[in-house]
């Protein structure tokens, strides 16, 4: 798929956080920048995906028990939301490209770490460390799409989601085999090789652009607060809050749901490697809907409805009718796509694209952090999984009001914002 669009790239005009633009002519450098987007990509998820369903089996062998595992779970949303923070600062300061190269080298190290922890906290802290660089990188992938491909925005969003989720499903579907073939060690440091490549290409290409590409233009004074003040950047959040509790909590206790109901440990895994697997069918479909539709709220309630469904099948039958029941949550997540592709459509340029990414899901993941953690105590203190898979099915309702918001056709950098108005946004 990067090979395919070199005939498109002649067309782009890449834009920066530089107040400079790169001319179109630099073919090879927007190939650097596209395969540097897809590594990244494809590394976004793995070191989660590929962990969580080896909870039980490393906490046999270093001596923890539900409430670690819980914790663990709890560490990517944590990680993502602090970090996601902390990212905007660091590109304002080093840009773009050198902040994508720093995070993916900092988690290709820290995975090397995890994977020879001797103890239960070397694991936790070299966890938050890896997931530290994912959570930069997180943030930093939504603007440099907008700035190296700004009249591809749709096609690129697409792109790089449907990497991600082939790193997110089959990350989980290696992770036992692989354990139990060689070692939990092996298993989740394999995952240090992509990430160090990402770093890599992101080096090249930053060794490789004029000197003041990498003076990032910061958003102005008087812009910043806006971001605070949009209701749609807030109804952003909620939404990508809502959808980070169920994606979050459905990685780190649905083998738990399911082995606990008498299923496997292999059994877990694959589950949530098929409920990855529609991640990549949104991500091909939802970007290219956000942008042709005026208001894309219809497909914010129709993953409500499903995911909701997805969580009452567990709830009542969870091993009678799994594959349908994990098919319709990884459908029911289709709006994490919605909102990567709505950052960058109500966003004009790549500075406020960066700041509301930021935010967004610097924000959202902090609210998230409390779902998997809050749902294994839940399940400690109710001895069954049926108050936190309600929890969950409830999780529906605020997404669902956040989502009107964050779907209505206006720009952030309005200070007040315009009708909603079909015409506003250009359709590409």
């Amino acid at each position: 798929m990067i090979l395919s669009s070199a005939d498109l790239t002649a067309e782009f005009f890449m834009a920066t956080l530089s107040p400079t633009r790169v001319p179109a002519g630099r073919v090879r450098l927007t190939l650097w920048a596209g395969l540097a987007v897809a590594l990244t990509a494809i590394n976004l998820r793995t070191a989660v995906t590929g962990f969580t369903p080896l909870l039980e089996i490393i906490g046999a062998d270093l001596g923890y028990g539900v409430a670690v595992a819980g914790l663990l779970g709890t560490v990517p949303a944590v990680s993502f939301g602090l970090f996601g923070f902390l990212a905007p600062v660091v590109t304002r300061r080093f840009g773009l490209e050198r902040t994508a190269t720093v995070a993916l080298g900092l988690t290709a190290l820290s995975l090397v770490l995890r994977a020879v922890s001797p103890s239960t906290t070397w694991l936790v802290v070299s966890t938050v460390l890896a997931l530290a660089g994912i959570g930069a990188a997180n943030v930093v992938i939504v603007p440099l799409v907008k700035a190296w491909f700004p009249d591809r925005i749709a096609l690129w969003t697409s792109l790089y989601l449907i990497l991600m989720q082939t790193g997110q499903f089959v990350a989980p579907l290696l992770a036992v085999p692989v354990a139990e073939a060689t070692s939990w060690r092996f298993s989740v440091g394999i995952w240090a090789g992509p990430a160090a490549l990402a770093a890599v290409v992101w080096l090249v290409l930053a060794t490789r652009l004029p000197a003041d590409h990498h003076a990032p233009a910061a958003a102005t004074a008087s812009a910043r607060p806006r971001i605070g003040r949009s209701s749609t950047v807030w109804g952003l959040v909620v939404l990508f809050a809502a959808i980070s509790w169920s994606n979050y909590g459905i990685i780190t206790w649905v083998p738990a749901v399911l082995t606990d109901a008498g299923g496997s440990a292999a059994l877990g895994g694959t589950m949530v490697a098929l409920y990855s697997a529609w991640g990549m069918a949104a991500a091909l479909v939802v970007p290219h809907l956000a942008t042709r539709l005026a208001h894309p709220f219809v497909v914010v309630v129709a993953c409500a409805v499903v995911l909701v469904t997805g969580y009452l099948g567990l709830l009542l039958s969870p091993l009678d009718g799994t594959v349908l029941w994990m098919c319709a949550l990884g459908i029911g997540v289709s709006t994490f796509p919605l909102c990567m592709t709505l950052i960058n459509r109500r966003t004009r340029t790549p500075q406020t694209a960066s700041a509301v990414s930021g935010f967004v899901q610097g924000l959202g993941y902090a609210l998230a952090c409390f779902g998997p953690i809050g749902l294994g105590l839940l399940r400690e203190a109710t001895g069954s999984w049926s108050v936190p898979l309600l929890v969950l099915a409830a999780t529906a309702v605020p997404g669902v009001v956040g989502g009107w918001f964050a779907c209505r056709p206006r720009y952030v950098e309005d200070t007040v914002p315009p009708e909603p108005v079909a015409d506003q946004l250009p359709l590409r």
